[in-house]
């Protein structure tokens, strides 16, 4: 008998794998800059939060992560039934769009933005419209609600956009959400929002109170440096809310992570010191490459973008045998993660040698 192998989706082979940041190897020390991590190990409250949870693991979690959905809805003055916590902001974005799109709708996002977006898309069953970005790494919000269409079920806006960093616009953003359909999801993916600075961004909270469509995706990966515990959390409105709850993986958040993430909520005002820092890093990194000559994009993330074009492969594997590792997207550009001061200082260095 002739073995036949098993039944795949087209698509899968279709679709390009998610690339994370690079790892430097045990013959090759490294600075990652490659994964928008945060430089500084987990606060002493955390450490202990995790350990104390950890003589739990023979336990499953709490599936709706109570607690800490009342803690993050009291921070944020909604009720509690509109958030919703899961395995981070992108497997929140996952049950997003399981929950909205069958086959032949369609979702619209900036390109180039978060590298995940049109693998979950196209997940999903739906079809991708990615509108490009500005030339200055924005989006363009008008060319994204002329993308709209009947068949459009969600619109993903990055802010600040990955990898090339702006925020939206309040204006331009209310703009756009006035242009589309009520009966379409907007999803503010805001996994940097507390590294902005800039006076003109948006009140997404607000939006959302505002705006029955409007989600907000956040995280507690970036700004309190969780990424390898995986938190993320929507606030929604309530009809929405419960879809994510359904669509959701049971259990997805741990207990670990929970404890961690309440704590990391606790440490909020020495969290903030280290944001500022991050924040001041990036500033003085962005003047010296713009005193290079270097033309930036208005970062307002934890990272900058060099945009390179054709060289970027080339520069990257410079940078890495140089010491450090930074996030090529080919024919693009680099992202280039805020490190410790020594990894920013060997990154300006190479910088002022490529120009």
């Amino acid at each position: 008998m002739i073995e036949q192998p098993v039944h795949l989706r087209p698509v899968i082979a279709d679709l390009p794998s998610y690339v994370p940041g690079k790892r430097a190897s045990a013959e090759h020390r490294a600075f990652k800059l490659s994964s928008n991590e945060n430089p500084f190990p987990p606060l002493p409250g955390i450490l202990a939060a995790i350990a104390d949870a950890a003589a739990e693991v023979n336990r499953y979690p709490d599936m709706y992560a109570t607690e800490l959905c009342e803690t993050i809805a009291r921070r944020h003055g909604v009720s509690p039934a509109r958030v919703v916590v899961g395995c981070g902001s992108v497997a929140v974005l996952g049950h997003l769009l399981a929950a909205t799109c069958d086959p032949g709708d369609e979702v619209v996002y900036a390109w180039r933005s978060f590298e995940a977006y049109p693998i979950y898309v196209r997940l999903s069953g739906a079809t991708a419209v990615p509108v490009p970005v500005s030339d200055d790494g924005r989006l363009d919000l008008p060319a994204m609600a002329s993308a709209v269409t009947e068949r459009t079920r969600v619109v993903l806006v990055c802010t600040p956009n990955n990898p090339t960093g702006p925020a939206v616009h309040a204006a331009e953003l209310e703009a756009f959400l006035d242009a589309v359909p009520c009966t379409v999801v907007v999803a503010l993916d805001e996994a940097y929002v507390e590294f902005v600075r800039d006076p003109e961004a948006p009140d997404a909270l607000a939006l959302a109170a505002a705006r029955p469509n409007v989600v907000v995706l956040r995280t507690f990966s970036k700004a309190y440096g969780l990424a390898g515990l995986r938190v993320g959390y929507a606030v929604a409105e309530e009809r929405i809310a419960n879809a994510l709850r359904v669509a959701a993986t049971p259990f997805g958040v741990s207990n670990v992570a929970q404890r961690a993430a309440l704590a990391a909520l606790e440490e909020g005002d020495e969290a903030q010191q280290r944001v500022d820092w991050i924040v001041a890093e990036r500033e003085r990194v962005a003047a010296e490459l713009r005193r290079q000559g270097w033309v930036l994009p208005d970062s307002q993330a934890n990272f900058v973008w060099l945009a390179l074009g054709p060289g970027t492969m080339a520069r990257a594997q410079e940078a890495e045998a140089a010491g450090i590792m930074v996030r090529p997207f080919a024919g693009d550009g680099l992202r280039v993660t805020i490190g410790v001061v020594t990894a920013n200082d060997l990154l300006l260095e190479l910088a002022q040698g490529w120009r």
